[in-house]
């Protein structure tokens, strides 16, 4: 599937986006560090079906304008915010938020209870994952520092979300509630073999948090799958989706 795409001027540049429109409740798609919508591609016709789907690309992703100033979590919240009105998105929104996404739709969903219906965690990022950088090795760690070092040669880079995330992570700490809303959880039932065994297990211990945010949350595992079930198993992650959009369409018409 090709994403039919659109550009919008916001007061911080340009940004490209998608957007359909197909009644309540509206479902937002937050893409993981630095991916583009078309991570999107495999899950977008079947959600699409019977809710409105907003997606975007963040600045300095494709055809969005590069950032001209930091982009952590709050800024990172805010432009989406101004995205959505500018948009004509009204909430309270279903965030979907893909891996270092997730941090933002934990984030919005503090920031903005009232304008949250709920909140899909897909392969998502933990705050506390930050920790798992002590389980790297000597190489892994000499490779991060020297992409770093290339980072610094762009003018653009130094403000690249991921050198943000310690500062994304403490901002979340910082908002202790969160909304009691539907909390999905959906992690790919994968072993990176990558990460060492600590490191894995207390991911897995950091995904099963998730679940202790919300009274109504549920576990999801796409055994097929790594980081990105919405690719390797697009099917589980549009019935995740689907099962929570009919919690929330039954709570809209109980209104």
């Amino acid at each position: 599937m090709q994403i039919e795409k659109s550009m919008m001027e916001t007061s911080k540049g340009k940004l490209q986006y998608h957007i359909s429109r197909n009644g309540k409740p509206h479902i937002v798609l937050i893409n993981g560090g630095s991916g583009p919508m078309e991570g999107w591609m495999r899950i977008l016709p079947d959600i699409s079906k019977s809710s409105s789907v907003f997606a975007y690309n963040r600045f300095g992703v494709t055809g969005s304008d590069k950032p001209k100033e930091s982009q952590d979590g709050m800024t990172i919240v805010e432009t989406l915010r101004e995205a959505l009105s500018i948009a004509g998105f009204e909430p309270p929104y279903l965030l979907v938020g893909h891996s270092l996404g997730g941090l933002y739709a934990n984030l919005y969903a503090r920031l903005y209870p009232d304008e949250t219906a709920g909140v899909i965690f897909l392969e998502a990022s933990h705050p506390q994952d930050l920790t798992l950088d002590q389980y790297q090795g000597p190489i892994i760690k000499g490779l991060n520092k020297l992409l770093s070092m290339f980072d610094s040669l762009s003018p653009h880079k130094r403000f690249d979300e991921v050198h943000f995330v310690k500062r994304t992570a403490d901002t979340i700490h910082q908002y202790n509630h969160f909304p009691q809303v539907p909390v999905y959880v959906i992690t790919g039932g994968k072993e990176n073999r990558m990460m060492p065994e600590e490191a894995r297990r207390k991911r897995r211990e950091n995904q099963l948090e998730f679940l202790l945010l919300s009274q109504n949350s549920r576990h999801v595992v796409a055994e097929k799958s790594g980081h990105f079930p919405q690719l390797t198993e697009p099917q589980v992650v549009v019935d995740t989706i689907l099962d929570c959009v009919e919690q929330l369409k039954k709570t809209i018409k109980n209104e």
